[in-house]
């Protein structure tokens, strides 16, 4: 447990100083390194303090006003010292894609955990049954949305031996979308098939609603209310025909992009307790693009001004290695560093070299492209006099903060100043 939570980092890791003893991350900041200082060699992608603690509070509060309570998906970050943080701040438990995810938020001290997908392999089934053979206060609920990956589980629990039985949730899905059952007499007749394994035991309803959102409450929440009311619906008739086998029902929704639109209705009226699970991950770092519209219109939704809700916590920065054309200039970082799957990185402040204090970019500064380790830099000839130099830092905003993290082994957590106060650990 201590080398998971407090890792020694050293200059194997990108980031890290090349020629600096190792550390662990309890050690670092002590040291005071600080980015704009130089200590640490660039590209290096750091979290800011607190605009951490804020979403890490805020998030937490909403769910707490909703009554319902937060299962973040671990997949976002793979960070047991950001797992131990979002446990600490309240949340009840944590969610997984796969067991190996799992594993790793096990180690780091999550106790009540899901895997929001479909598990039914012979290595995952063992490596599931091990943990619980291991951890006797350990629960874990996978999904199920089809008889075929039962009849596999239920093959696998006849030549092995099972601590406990299976627990699972009935996946609901949407034409077109992922996993899910596509329609009500699919998932109740799955419901009932569950209820009758001894190889399984039923203990709620799940759902992801993020497919097909556009960011706009017009489309956005029909679009939520309609999922929401199929799930309620198999949640009643399963009640009503007694096949879930729990004290609790656990109900659970919950992207980064929409989670208000299914925050209430996550605990639907089923005659015995209901634990609703919201399961956005992304809120811990947030970011400066695609979230950052999104939770716009929620933000909207729900009243609050801006900057009271979800802040940008994930930066990457880099040097200006080239400016080998007017209006353009190579910035030394590329795909292996940065978010390029939804869209660009986008500039958001620059520091001189040596400076110790950062400025806003001109508005036009764009980023056109990557390569594995060069990003394009663009601007409108109207800001060629404020063009950046060879040798600039230049900070960049993300736009899903998933594929970033997991282009790293580490983090250092960053004051306002820029100044190292921690580190985070990453293990994908």
């Amino acid at each position: 447990m201590n080398d998971l939570l407090d890792p020694l980092l050293d200059s194997r890791l990108k980031g890290f100083p090349h020629t600096h003893d190792a550390v662990r991350r309890s050690e670092l900041a002590s040291l005071q390194w600080n980015v704009l200082a130089g200590d640490l060699p660039l590209p290096i992608a750091l979290i800011k303090r607190d605009a951490l603690d804020h979403n890490l509070a805020w998030m937490q509060g909403q769910a707490r006003a909703w009554k319902i309570d937060l299962a973040p998906h671990g997949k976002t970050t793979m960070s047991p010292q950001l797992f131990k943080r979002q446990l600490d701040a309240g949340a009840w438990g944590l969610t997984f894609a796969t067991v190996k995810q799992l594993r790793v938020g096990v180690a780091a001290g999550a106790r009540h955990t899901l895997i929001a997908n479909q598990v039914f392999s012979d290595a995952d089934l063992l490596g599931i049954q091990a943990l619980l053979a291991g951890h006797a206060d350990l629960r874990i609920a996978f999904l199920v949305d089809s008889t075929a990956q039962l009849d596999l589980i239920e093959r696998w629990s006849t030549t092995h031996k099972v601590a406990r039985p299976f627990e699972v949730m009935l996946e609901i899905g949407v034409s077109g979308g992922r996993s899910g059952c596509r329609t009500h007499v699919e998932a109740t007749t799955l419901a009932a098939r569950l209820h009758a394994s001894s190889a399984v035991k039923l203990v709620g309803i799940e759902c992801y609603e993020g497919l097909g959102v556009q960011g706009t409450t017009d489309h956005d929440a029909p679009l939520a209310a309609a999922l929401m009311d199929r799930v309620e619906a198999v949640a009643v008739e399963c009640a009503e025909r007694q096949w879930f086998e729990t004290d609790e029902v656990l109900i659970s929704a919950g992207g980064s992009a929409i989670f208000d639109l299914v925050a209430t209705r996550l605990t639907p009226m089923l005659g015995r307790p209901v634990r609703g699970l919201l399961r956005s991950g992304c809120y811990v770092t947030h970011d400066h693009g695609n979230y950052k519209r999104l939770v716009s219109v929620v933000d909207t939704r729900l009243g609050c001004a801006p900057g009271e809700s979800l802040r940008p916590a994930l930066e990457v920065w880099a040097l200006v290695q080239s400016r080998p054309e007017p209006g353009l200039a190579i910035l030394a970082v590329g795909r292996r560093d940065i978010s390029y799957d939804i869209e660009m990185p986008i500039p958001i402040k620059r520091a001189a070299r040596a400076a110790m204090t950062t400025a806003d970019v001109p508005t036009s500064w764009k980023i056109t492209a990557l390569n594995d380790q060069h990003a394009y830099l663009r601007w409108d000839a109207a800001d060629e006099a404020d063009a950046p130099a060879v040798g600039e830092r230049i900070g960049l905003g993300i736009s899903h903060p998933c594929t970033t993290f997991d282009k790293w082994h580490w983090m250092p957590i960053v004051d306002n100043d820029y100044r190292i106060v921690d580190a985070v650990s990453l293990h994908f």
